[in-house]
């Protein structure tokens, strides 16, 4: 029994309220999944016209190159593959193309712009780069790197085998020259210091 002063809510009460509050996320859910879907429309739309406009570009690509995809993939945000690495999205005005190729260095943008015919030229372009590339590895025609060639100077270097001998027989004589320019001056500082010492022992042999 509730006590005196005590309100009581009724149960089924309780659950409309409960339902209206499952109503309404509903409903919340319902509008942003209808924006979601619409701007993947949008997207997919887009990209549909791009393909179009691509169309003949990818018709010239040899039926025997399969390195090429030329497919519309779908998803949350739905992209124009034209390779394993290289895509084309839309942006998130859903009006810029961005035509992007992944590396080992990340994400690079290629191409982006709101016009169509831009980005379609850029793509077109990207085919002729990759089918050039093609070809040159088939055919090995990669040409090495050139590497500049030593230019001839007017007057003949000399051996370092044959300068060898002569420069170190320089070396060797200026050494001794140095050590005995180095005892002369001794001696000379020598005599000069003993000098008084030096007369009358001079003296004493000459008797």
């Amino acid at each position: 029994m509730p006590e005196a002063g005590e309100t009581v809510t009724p149960i089924n009460q309780a659950r409309s309220k409960l339902s209206e509050a499952v109503r309404d996320v509903k409903n919340a859910l319902a509008d942003r999944d209808d924006v979601v879907v619409d701007m993947r429309e949008a997207h997919r739309m887009r990209l549909e016209l791009l393909a179009s406009e691509l169309a003949p570009v990818f018709a010239d690509v040899p039926s025997d190159i399969d390195y090429f995809d030329f497919a519309l993939s779908s998803g949350l945000q739905p992209r124009l593959w034209i390779d394993a690495v290289s895509h084309v999205a839309m942006g998130r005005d859903r009006r810029t193309y961005r035509f992007v190729k992944d590396t080992r260095l990340g994400r690079v943008v290629l191409a982006e712009s709101q016009d169509m015919k831009i980005v379609g030229d850029q793509v077109t372009r990207y085919l002729a780069e990759r089918l050039i590339e093609r070809q040159r590895l088939i055919e090995g025609g990669i040409e090495p790197i050139e590497r500049p060639t030593p230019q001839a100077s007017s007057e003949a270097e000399p051996n370092p085998q044959t300068a060898d001998g002569p420069t170190r027989g320089r070396t060797i004589l200026g050494g001794f020259g140095l050590v005995l320019l180095g005892a002369l001056v001794g001696l000379g500082v020598s005599a000069a210091l003993f000098w008084d010492r030096l007369v009358p022992l001079i003296e004493s042999l000459k008797l």
